[in-house]
């Protein structure tokens, strides 16, 4: 769904489940984007969303857009929101989450205690309920590596309710990742 258009770019609304590239059994949503006919652009990339992340991407219509976005993007003059949710209490209720990340095992990633390139993401949270069972979060990443966000809530004590692969016993009882990317 387009959300907005400037001169250069197009903001979609990423659905949940859907990967960015094509697989050998989906369409990916750069492709679909293409095959819609009504954006006439080469559409490029700026940035991309994990598969169970749902939310706002920016997709640039020529290669000057991608290059001016791709530098917004690393000078870290673009901000970039997300909301999600998760079942367990967090270690703390504000701050930041920094460290290294490492691959870990069966396509994980784990979050280090060194710093020599540090993932950072800054998070308010509150509970939902009385008993302090569900949270929500405010994130917003000042890095943009893979599955960031979701390393840092699981290394929070509190993975996004719903994360098959952070949060593997609740992925089975909800029907989607609870992480959006609200604004950007």
């Amino acid at each position: 769904r387009l959300v907005a258009e400037t001169a250069g770019l197009y903001f979609i609304h990423k659905p949940p489940g859907l990967a960015f590239h094509s697989t050998d059994d989906e369409t990916g949503l750069l492709p679909r984007l293409r095959e819609l006919g009504s954006l006439h652009e080469p559409l490029l990339p700026c940035h991309r969303l994990d598969r169970v992340t749902s939310g706002l991407m920016a997709v640039a219509k020529s290669r000057e857009a991608a290059s001016a976005m791709a530098l917004l993007l690393r000078e870290r003059r673009v901000h970039k929101y997300y909301v999600a949710l998760a079942a367990g209490k967090p270690k703390k209720k504000q701050g930041r989450v920094i460290g290294d990340m490492a691959r870990s095992r069966r396509g994980q990633w784990m979050l280090t205690r060194e710093r020599s390139n540090p993932a950072v993401t800054h998070f308010v949270s509150a509970a939902l309920s009385e008993g302090g069972g569900c949270h929500a979060f405010l994130l917003k990443p000042a890095t943009g590596r893979t599955h960031q966000l979701r390393v840092a809530l699981k290394s929070l004590g509190a993975p996004v309710l719903g994360d098959p692969r952070y949060a593997a016993s609740s992925a089975g009882c909800e029907a989607r990742a609870y992480l959006h990317a609200a604004a950007m």
